[in-house]
């Protein structure tokens, strides 16, 4: 198994101008995308939190194998207690990464809103910013749905590694079966979280430009 970060949201602050009194109560659509999406931001600091215990978890689990794999069958009492803390590790981050996904789903159903609200844009360049904002969006969510998925499956296969390591009629290659299995599945993971953080900072950027080519006054508080 390997170690893997993902990249969160940017948080930006718009700061405050005067305004008429006439105008206090009216929103432009600019305005109402930048309350929609930082409420979005917002609903993400649930899958924000879940990274560094996740990071910490896998660094654990990696030294448990790291561990198991020099030992032999002479060892067995110290193979099965490594390997039940090798899966206790595994479902707690199954726990982890299922707050990670409920959040990203919270976040989707929060970010379906925008498409209301980029018809009232009549700028037509402006438009083409928040119609380009909202399908990096959309993919973005689409590449986690597919990194939840691998991710899911290599715990699976963390853990049937764990029960065969403490099998005593274990074979070489019934290891070496498994093992590859582990690697497809992490080398899955590896790509997908890659693809989910560029496209997180693709988004972030495209955010940033649309915020200031609608005129709003706006700056970043960037959450890693």
């Amino acid at each position: 198994m390997g170690i893997f970060r993902k990249k969160s949201l940017v948080f930006i602050i718009l700061a405050l101008t005067v305004l008429s009194a006439g105008c206090m109560d009216r929103k432009t659509p600019a305005e109402e995308m930048f309350d929609k999406l930082e409420k979005v931001v917002e609903i993400e600091q649930t899958f924000e939190e879940q990274q560094e215990p996740l990071v910490k978890l896998e660094k654990e689990e990696k030294e448990l194998y790291a561990q198991l794999i020099e030992l032999n069958m002479d060892e067995y009492e110290k193979i099965v207690n490594l390997s039940d803390q090798a899966i206790s590790i595994a479902d707690k981050r199954k726990e982890h990464i299922d707050k990670e996904k409920d959040s990203i789903e919270e976040s989707k159903k929060e970010f379906s809103g925008v498409s209301d609200i980029i018809e009232k844009i009549d700028d037509p360049e402006l438009k083409s910013q928040a119609e380009e904002l909202q399908s990096l969006m959309i993919e973005r969510y689409d590449i986690h749905s597919d990194l939840y998925n691998y991710y899911s499956t290599g715990l699976s296969q963390d853990k049937e590694l764990y029960a065969l390591l403490k099998n005593k009629d274990l074979t070489i290659e019934e290891l070496e079966d498994q093992v590859n299995k582990v690697n497809s599945s992490y080398k899955k993971v590896l790509d997908s979280n890659q693809k989910f953080n560029e496209k997180t900072d693709q988004y972030n950027e495209a955010k940033l430009e649309f915020y200031r080519a609608a005129g709003l006054n706006v700056k970043t508080q960037d959450n890693k």
